[in-house]
């Protein structure tokens, strides 16, 4: 039989769905927010529970949290003392949320929260994680842009096809959310680190609005950090089965370039010609040295590797 999604380790889960919802001063979209969400999971008849946590706010967000809270006993909080990050939010609302699915969603209104019944809808048929897909996205011509750039290269660097990896509207098996791990800014690769964790992905088109309070809170170093976050997630785990074969091929390709040029010399002085002091010479000798560093790299990256535990390199998705 299927293994239940709620049985992935930790406490028994508390409710049918939990909704975390990171907010960096977004007091006034809050109590709109959570009540467009009750209305979206009263009428599936499901239980559920909603998790904010405030990512330092200076707007006085967490205090509409907490009457939010005094009227509804399904609303909870969390905050942070001073800004950490989406990433560190979703991974303390992750912590937090008991439930057998947990929804995730921004808390500037953008994401519509009467998508849930249909992300659970697909979460239920077998899938382990629904990545939303905004298909008509209200945000500035540049974002829009480089939005499918970012998409494009994550898809073919990570070997998943989806049109939106940084929807915030997303739907997860609470073993998910138990497995992947998050921090920087390794909330755009989730659908991503799940995948290479051999966990079932799909997307679903979603509707997207514009913001309606407030403003955005990325500039432009979300492109650098996004860039090199994802070459982490490519070497960390594309790669973590066998750190050797990446580095051992970069390593042998400088050895051949810079093997071939101090061949080609070795020849030409056997030939009895001089030397000298040729920069391609040194060129070729700078070769093999790096070409030994990488295949030095891969070597260790192997020890380290070969000292987790066997459990920890695969997930077993189902049982008899």
């Amino acid at each position: 039989m299927d293994v239940r999604p709620g049985a992935a380790g930790g406490d028994p889960a508390r409710c049918d769905i939990a909704v975390v919802v990171p907010a960096y001063n977004e007091s006034e979209s809050l109590p709109e927010l959570t009540e467009r969400i009750a209305a979206a999971i009263d009428g599936i008849g499901r239980t559920w529970e909603v998790w904010v946590v405030d990512d330092g706010s200076s707007d006085g967000t967490f205090d509409v949290v907490e009457k939010l809270a005094a009227a509804r006993p399904e609303i909870h909080g969390l905050s942070f003392g001073r800004n950490f990050g989406k990433a560190a939010a979703l991974a303390a609302g992750f912590k937090a949320a008991a439930a057998d699915i947990v929804i995730t969603m921004d808390a500037d209104l953008q994401d519509d929260p009467a998508e849930i019944p249909a992300l659970v809808a697909l979460i239920d048929e077998g899938w382990d994680l629904v990545s939303g897909w905004k298909q008509d996205r209200k945000d500035s011509f540049i974002k829009n842009k480089t939005s499918r750039i970012f998409n494009w290269f994550t898809s073919r660097m990570c070997g998943l096809r989806l049109h939106d990896f940084n929807c915030g509207l997303k739907a997860y098996r609470r073993e998910v959310t138990r497995k992947v791990r998050l921090y920087g800014d390794m909330h755009r690769y989730v659908p991503a680190l799940a995948h290479l964790d051999g966990f079932r992905v799909t997307e679903m088109p979603v509707r997207h609005f514009a913001r309606k309070y407030g403003q955005t809170k990325y500039g432009m170093a979300r492109f650098i950090n996004g860039f090199l976050d994802l070459l982490t997630v490519y070497f960390l785990h594309a790669r973590r089965t066998s750190p050797l074969h990446f580095f051992g091929r970069v390593g042998l390709g400088f050895m051949t370039v810079g093997g071939g040029i101090c061949l080609y010399f070795l020849t030409w002085w056997l030939l009895g010609h001089g030397l000298r002091l040729r920069p391609i010479l040194l060129l070729g000798l700078v070769f093999i040295l790096v070409s030994l560093q990488f295949i030095s790299l891969g070597l260790i990256a192997e020890l380290v590797v070969a000292g987790r535990r066997p459990e920890e390199e695969y997930r077993i998705a189902r049982r008899v």
